[in-house]
């Protein structure tokens, strides 16, 4: 069961407590940079991580300014688009209602999830970037923490990227296994740990190099993407 730590208490809660119950996700922004984009992606991650335990969602984005270019950013990086909140009422069966917003933000009363900021003293994201390569680079750190989007930063996670594709697509020629048991709890348990998705890439990093069968490392590749959305069965069938 997904539990998230409640930025205003300081308290874990459960993302979804009634069963089946909408959970509404509402996304604050206040204006266009890295570090709103970085609240969308936390969004676009519970949404994801919502849907896996079983859980609808509503995924909805407050904000007035600059909402045009953070929809285009968001789609950049493989978000799911959010619906305009204003106006809108409880959804039909909505349970709970979480709200994501960066760590000096304001947000309705209610389950906060707080994001911290990517560095403004950072170059920023080049023109022109792999937008996967920039989402698993915001990926790589906790939520809590600061990012920095700099050279290191994305290199580091370009090479993962590659890799890790070059890795899926070798794997998919082989027979598939089924994900071991012990894999997939260690997957969940990390994702409902307050969407500790650093700790997800750690079980990837580990399984890349197990003595796993390599249709068993397809699958769990395939299995945790469902969350991160990386497209890292993007190379699959494509020609050597």
């Amino acid at each position: 069961m997904l539990r998230i730590i409640d930025a205003r208490t300081g308290e874990p809660v459960e993302a979804a407590p009634a069963r089946r119950g909408l959970t509404r996700v509402e996304a604050h922004t206040a204006g266009y940079d890295a570090t709103a984009l970085r609240v969308l992606l936390v969004t676009d991650l519970l949404e994801r991580a919502l849907e896996l335990g079983g859980t609808p969602v509503w995924a909805l984005m407050a904000g007035e300014r600059e909402q045009a270019e953070l929809r285009a950013g968001a789609a950049a990086l493989g978000m799911r688009p959010l619906e305009d909140s204003r106006g809108t009422g409880a959804g039909l069966g909505e349970s709970q209602v979480i709200h994501v917003v960066g760590e000096d933000g304001t947000a309705p009363d209610g389950i906060r999830v707080a994001v911290a900021p990517v560095d403004p003293a950072a170059p920023g994201i080049p023109e022109g970037a792999d937008p996967a390569v920039v989402r698993l680079a915001l990926l790589s750190r906790p939520r809590s923490a600061p990012v920095r989007l700099d050279v290191a930063a994305l290199d580091e996670a370009r090479d993962t990227l590659v890799r890790w594709r070059r890795a899926v697509a070798e794997w998919a020629r082989l027979p598939s296994r089924a994900i071991p048991e012990e894999v997939r709890g260690e997957l969940r348990t990390a994702w409902e740990d307050d969407l500790n998705v650093p700790a997800v890439l750690r079980v990837l990093h580990r399984v890349e190099t197990s003595d796993l069968p390599e249709g068993a490392r397809f699958e769990t590749y395939a299995y945790a993407d469902r969350l991160l959305g990386l497209e890292l069965a993007r190379d699959v069938g494509a020609s050597a």
